[in-house]
């Protein structure tokens, strides 16, 4: 059997692959192994993904966020190897490149990742190649749910907020305490989880017009801090994975055409592009 993943910083998609076809799927909580350890990280798929798995598993093919090294990508894989003993190939990469597989397949072009976090690189059919890094969610992480999510909730907070939007936020989260904000950034786990729970806010009142110029703004800080910046940005298509992608997309090809850029797929999630990737 053959494990594929996509984890992000909510959800982890699996597929199981048996004989080149999918026998089963299911979904965990997103891994990081800046915040996670391995034994976390295997408690979790010993419950919610081993007993999917009715035969040998010998392959995994693992791409998720946070996977920035081989110290990081050691974290993952052993992890795997405490559920799964016998597996005789573990691949862990950044979610990038599972971006970059699952978008672009076998042909060159730009791969972007908008979900919770950000990520973008370029690929030229067979190799992740050039890069604009990303910084994370303190530092970075333009256009992202987190991105959205923390610069609706600084709108409410420094008062700029239309009253009509503040009412409607305040009637959906009640009146937010400036410290219970800094407490989930600072003191609690996965603050970029927090901050992007708020940007469901933004969709559900894209009409009106503070809201959608906010979610553009972010998209265009995207665009111009990362995707400007690649040289062949304008020879070839810019792809996108990821929920906010997919939910934004009117918006996102909106902004792309700014900036005279193509889009080409826009995948809500990787995962089903990566098993197609391996099947070929």
């Amino acid at each position: 059997m053959i494990l594929i993943a996509d984890s992000g910083s909510t959800k982890t998609d699996w597929r199981i692959l048996d004989q080149n076809e999918v026998f089963a799927q299911t979904q965990t909580v997103g891994f990081n192994p800046y915040y996670q350890d391995a034994n976390s990280i295997a408690n979790e798929l010993k419950v919610n993904l081993l007993p999917l798995c009715k035969k040998e598993v010998t392959q995994v093919f693992y791409y998720g966020t946070g996977v920035t090294n081989e110290e990081k990508a050691g974290i993952i894989k052993e992890a795997i190897l405490k559920v799964f003993p016998t597996c005789q190939q573990i691949e862990a990469q950044s979610d990038v490149v599972g971006a970059a597989r699952a978008a672009c397949g076998k042909t060159a072009g730009v791969a972007c990742i908008l979900g919770t976090g950000s990520n973008s690189i370029y690929f030229d059919g067979e190799k992740t190649g050039f890069q604009v890094p990303p910084l994370g969610f303190w530092l970075g992480d333009e256009g992202s749910g987190g991105h959205l999510g923390k610069s609706l909730l600084l709108s409410y907070l420094h008062k700029e907020m239309p009253l009509e939007i503040r009412t409607k936020f305040e009637e959906q989260y009640g009146t937010m305490d400036r410290l219970t904000v800094l407490e989930n950034a600072y003191h609690k786990p996965f603050p970029n989880r927090y901050f992007a729970s708020f940007s469901r806010f933004l969709f559900d009142n894209l009409e009106d017009d503070f809201c959608s110029n906010l979610v553009e703004n972010c998209f265009l800080q995207f665009f111009e801090k990362y995707i400007l910046k690649y040289p062949m940005c304008y020879e070839t298509n810019v792809n996108f994975v990821g929920s906010v992608a997919f939910h934004y997309k009117d918006l996102l090809i909106k902004v792309a055409q700014r900036h005279k850029l193509k889009v080409g797929k826009v995948l809500k999630s990787p995962i089903d592009g990566l098993v197609e990737y391996f099947r070929e």
